[in-house]
């Protein structure tokens, strides 16, 4: 189950949300509301959890970060939003990386 992060993740925080991939986290980012959901096996499931806390489709955006080496991607199929501009599983946009990136480095990476 993905934990919402609304404020800097704890060293439990960050051991629960890396477990299904070996230090691998998955994430979808909130780029309104500054949020992120972590963890689970699928970026559909963090979706889902901030769908249900009132985000909006068109805020989010997933991708993952590697725990170990910190290095963040862009990658998932929520990203896949060919009428919107975004015809690609990686976010395109710099300003919604940007933004993105902004989330992480609040919430996971201080």
């Amino acid at each position: 189950m993905p934990l919402i992060i609304r404020q800097q993740a704890t060293t439990e925080d960050i051991a629960k949300m890396a477990e299904d991939y070996e230090g691998y986290i998955k994430v979808v980012v909130d780029i309104s509301r500054g949020i992120l959901a972590g963890g689970g096996e699928m970026h559909v499931d963090a979706e889902a959890v901030l769908l249900a806390d009132g985000s909006k489709q068109q805020d989010l955006w997933g991708g993952g970060i590697d725990w170990d080496t910190k290095e963040i991607d862009y990658n998932s199929m929520i990203n896949l939003r060919p009428r919107d501009g975004n015809p690609s599983r990686d976010i395109l946009s710099s300003g919604v990386r940007q933004k993105f990136d902004a989330v992480m480095q609040r919430l996971l990476l201080s």
